[in-house]
């Protein structure tokens, strides 16, 4: 049961990440004033498994230069990093609801940047190089402030299970009193996912394409899958951390769409930050605020703790 019941969840994680694909072409298209996929079945609804098949269908190219192994691997790992951090989605059935459900997403999350290193020096292109340097120092930058934030919500909550986040939302939203970390947090996860403004990792105008040029085929497809699994999988984390975190309701799915339009409207709304300016935001603005933050959380959970006692 406990294998039957991830494969489920896993399917429609893969399921959801196809209609995010045509939510963000449709909504792309009507920022911009045009209609978005609406020629394949009724509305558009059979593109994302039309693009599917195409992408998979098309013939593999290994670049001479390689180096094959890495190369060809690094995507499965992708892909498979980022539908392993949806086992810590807290359910009370078969799943693994365990209590270390915020260790085990910060350990699993933080080896996505190997496969992006791998993919991008593997290829031996210039470019690609380039890219995968970008998006490691990247990720490794705005990690440190997202583990920052998550740490002033395990203060509050002195648990690392992710079920309890429900518990401590009962009467109030994390947001209501971490409105700064809230945002912070949001921004932090644009940077996280290398989505627009801050897509350095695929900066088309400077690099190509960034890490994944000389992918295609399958390659790119799992590529491109990992990283929309990554969307609503943080929009899923947000969610829980800092709007009620009630996953049992209706209400808790229509907040993870609401954030994933979040992620879309910011795409189709700002434009690409410079990449200095990226890091100083990461280390000038967000490091020193958010553990200022943490500190004056903890002495809150303190202080309400020695009234308790």
């Amino acid at each position: 049961m406990f294998f039957v019941t991830n494969l489920i969840l896993l399917i429609g994680v893969l399921i959801s990440v196809a209609f995010l694909t045509l939510f963000e072409r449709k909504i792309l298209g009507y920022i911009q004033i045009r209609k978005g996929p609406n020629k394949v079945g009724f509305i558009g609804l059979i593109q994302p498994f039309s693009d599917a098949i195409k992408l998979f269908t098309k013939e593999q190219s290994n670049p001479y230069m390689s180096n094959f192994s890495s190369f060809y691997f690094s995507p499965v790992f992708s892909l498979l990093l980022a539908l392993l951090l949806w086992i810590s989605m807290p359910f009370f059935t078969y799943m693994v609801s365990f209590n270390l459900s915020f260790m085990f997403m910060l350990s699993v999350s933080s080896l996505g940047v190997y496969c992006i290193m791998l993919a991008g020096w593997s290829s031996n292109s210039n470019y690609s190089l380039l890219g995968c340097l970008r998006a490691v120092a990247q990720t490794i930058s705005y990690e440190v402030s997202l583990i920052i934030i998550l740490l002033s919500v395990l203060f509050m909550m002195l648990s690392y299970s992710l079920g309890d986040l429900y518990k401590y939302q009962e009467y109030t939203w994390f947001m209501m009193i971490m409105l700064p970390l809230c945002l912070m947090w949001l921004v932090s996860c644009l940077a996280e996912t290398n989505r627009t403004p801050f897509d350095f990792a695929e900066g088309e105008s400077e690099l190509v394409s960034g890490f994944n040029v000389e992918y295609s085929s399958g390659g790119f497809a799992m590529i491109f899958l990992a990283e929309y699994s990554s969307i609503i999988f943080m929009s899923m984390i947000s969610s829980l951390l800092f709007f009620g975190g009630d996953f049992y309701s209706y209400f808790f799915f229509l907040k993870v769409g609401g954030l994933a339009f979040f992620w879309v409207w910011v795409r189709g709304t700002l434009p690409r930050y410079r990449y200095d300016k990226l890091m100083y935001l990461a280390w000038k603005s967000y490091l020193p605020v958010s553990l200022f933050l943490m500190l004056t959380y903890m002495g809150l959970k303190f202080f309400s703790l020695a009234l308790y006692i």
